[in-house]
């Protein structure tokens, strides 16, 4: 059975044959960066520095041949071939956090906009999900798919958990959710869900400002983050830049104003629309949500990040903020909203 050394720290765990080393790792109670677990959004990207690992069906543009060249590996579809030696940017006990897989009802379901839904579900009286604001749970389907979405309130005020859910014309669960396929769900109806899952949280140790960046439904774990800072009475400043094609795209825009309209010191924001009709009467910024950011923040080396959204919108925000704003690249934490991986590289 191969041997993990996790660095920093020098964590020792095994990995079983069969077994990614971002498997064998959360199993073993370490938490390194993740996000999608497989292979297309690059969170859990390290380096191998001693050993060989066989990567597994992963997103080309993720991994380039280069950065392979360079020792670079994605741990979660990365499998050790013998001991290894391994670097992540990021490591973390897991505590007493528990994996869980739990029944859930659905409370609510609100279309705040022609393609969103506010989805509430409430576990069962005896339940609780331990989580930190900005995770995503896992939808167990019946076919064993899954399908995650990130949970947009905090852990205080957890008596519902609430999901953002953007309509994927053609997509197996959210067609349901819209009504335009069956089973159509509904109120009252029971999922199961496993949860919490990946590493897109505040990291409290540090008293840097903040940059948030949202696109469309990325904004939930990034709202669940700032009720959080809210509830704990933390001060960092944040600027919130949150994009969309057209103004409606901002579902919960009045939220974010009355945030800052309360804490004007603290929290600052910008909204930026892509892709005005002149029936929007749009005066704000206009053009990509991470080239405003750009503008305002030409020098972010004092600066986190937290970006979450389209896969486009969080690779672009990376690159540009590290190569052109000088944003250290361990300092960029990003949640991004991608399907399967299909492409073997």
């Amino acid at each position: 059975m191969p041997q993990i050394t996790l660095e920093p720290g020098g964590h020792i765990f095994t990995c079983d044959a069969d077994e990614t080393i971002l498997s064998a790792a959360l199993r073993s109670g370490f938490l390194i960066p993740y996000g999608c677990k497989n292979g297309a959004c690059g969170s859990c990207k390290g380096r191998i520095i001693s050993g060989t690992v066989e990567h597994g069906p992963h997103q080309a543009t993720t991994l380039p041949a280069l950065e392979r060249e360079q020792g670079k590996c994605l741990f979660c579809v990365a499998k050790p071939q013998g001991d290894v030696i391994v670097e992540a940017r990021d490591v973390r006990k897991a505590g007493d956090v528990v994996m869980k897989t739990l029944p859930c009802r659905i409370e609510h379901l609100d279309r705040v906009v022609d393609d969103v839904v506010i989805m509430r579900i409430k576990l069962p009286a005896n339940e609780r999900l331990q989580y930190s604001a900005g995770q995503y749970l896992e939808f167990l389907l019946k076919d064993g798919k899954r399908r995650s979405f990130s949970m947009a309130n905090a852990p205080h005020d957890d008596a519902l958990l609430e999901l953002h859910i953007r309509h994927l014309p053609g997509g197996m669960f959210t067609d349901r959710v819209f009504g335009v396929a069956e089973p159509m769900l509904k109120v009252r109806d029971i999922l199961r869900f496993e949860g919490a899952h990946g590493s897109f949280f505040l990291r409290e140790e540090s008293e840097k400002p903040i940059v948030m960046v949202a696109s469309g439904t990325g904004f939930a774990p990034i709202k669940a983050i700032i009720e959080h800072m809210i509830h704990s009475e933390i001060k960092r400043k944040v600027t919130l830049y949150w994009g969309g094609r057209r103004p409606k795209d901002l579902y919960l825009d009045h939220l974010v104003r009355a945030w800052v309209q309360k804490f004007p010191e603290q929290f600052s924001y910008v909204p930026v629309i892509s892709d005005a009709l002149p029936e929007d009467a749009w005066q704000g910024q206009t053009g990509f949500v991470h080239r405003a950011v750009i503008a305002d923040f030409p020098d972010l080396s004092t600066h986190q990040v937290y970006a979450c959204g389209a896969p486009i919108v969080v690779d672009s925000a990376r690159a540009d903020f590290v190569s052109k704003c000088g944003l250290p690249d361990d300092e960029f934490f990003a949640d991004s909203f991608v399907v399967a991986a299909a492409n073997q590289s």
